[in-house]
């Protein structure tokens, strides 16, 4: 797949493309390797001073780069022996959440995450990651299940929000969303959320209660998007690079006010530049935190629990 770059990346592409093109002509020609070896060290650098200082609106644009890991990908990198359950017993299954049970070094744990798609046709199959009140349903079917069998539940979060069509609306969106909370909140075994590109409003909160909340370096979570808040503030769109700041999405902003719990290092340029690099980051973070979860009896789990939500805002 052809890197995709974003709109501060150009000077990188530049550097990138005159090296693709020199390697193309090189034929081991050791004047061209040498040219190739400097524009490698100049891609390195630069790299280093554009993720240095990225402002919240460029965190948001990495966060939903279209070559981002999705839950999908995890599942295949981080899990083994993954089994998906469909299904909401009520109306449909949703494919915008993926979710079944995995195996993470002899931990049986359930898996449940959103899921947007990679190629058109897939993306649509998925409602690009914006899940119905069925998937949200189907998260709590999964929920309750992994709590009756004492499965540890790992949730992926990475949607712009729940689907605000008509339909949704009809099915009981909010009342889909609003129950997960409920249920999430006393679910008798260890929860971990993991947040790895865009967390948008209530479509990300259904299935981000936990007991430790861990986000990717650029990602991003909030009450709604950047857009949405600029429309309702400004009453244009444009200002959506003002709402971010405002919002404090980044995940810089969100452990200083303690709404997570732990940043997970990206690759430099991002988790999409080195997909081996960040399953590694966030298998050590399940792991390190599973333990310790584990650990603990469930009472003082779900006390602990209960307090970290009173003590938001």
């Amino acid at each position: 797949m052809k890197e995709h770059f974003l709109d501060f990346e150009r000077p990188l592409a530049e550097i990138i493309e005159k090296i693709e093109a020199l390697q193309a002509a090189s034929n081991e020609d050791p004047e061209l390797l040498g040219q190739i070896e400097k524009l490698r060290k100049e891609e390195e650098k630069l790299k280093n001073k554009i993720f240095s200082k990225l402002s919240t609106w460029q965190k948001v644009q990495v966060a939903r780069h279209p070559q981002r890991p999705h839950t999908s990908d995890y599942i295949k990198a981080v899990f083994s022996d993954f089994i998906e359950l469909h299904g909401d017993r009520q109306f449909a299954d949703d494919q915008s959440i993926i979710g079944g049970i995995a195996e993470i070094e002899g931990n049986s744990v359930m898996v449940i995450g959103h899921e947007k798609g990679r190629e058109t046709e897939d993306k649509v199959k998925r409602n690009f990651g914006m899940p119905q009140p069925e998937g949200y349903r189907k998260a709590k079917r999964l929920m309750q299940l992994a709590e009756r069998f004492n499965l540890p539940v790992i949730t992926f979060i990475d949607t712009a929000g729940a689907y605000p069509g008509i339909e949704g609306e009809e099915r009981g969106q909010s009342e889909a969303i609003a129950t997960n909370l409920a249920v999430m909140s006393k679910l008798r075994t260890p929860i971990i959320v993991i947040i790895t590109g865009e967390g948008g409003s209530g479509g990300a909160l259904a299935i981000g209660v936990g007991d430790h909340i861990a986000i990717l370096e650029h990602a991003t979570y909030s009450v709604a998007s950047p857009e949405a808040c600029a429309s309702i503030i400004w009453r244009t769109a444009e200002k959506a690079s003002d709402a971010a700041e405002a919002m404090k999405v980044s995940a810089q902003e969100l452990i200083k006010i303690k709404i997570v719990d732990e940043i997970i290092k990206e690759p430099l340029g991002g988790a999409h530049r080195d997909y081996k690099e960040i399953s590694e980051s966030v298998r050590s973070c399940i792991l390190k935190n599973l333990g310790t979860l584990l650990s603990k009896p469930i009472e003082d789990l779900l006390e602990a629990r209960y307090k970290k939500l009173l003590e938001i805002g």
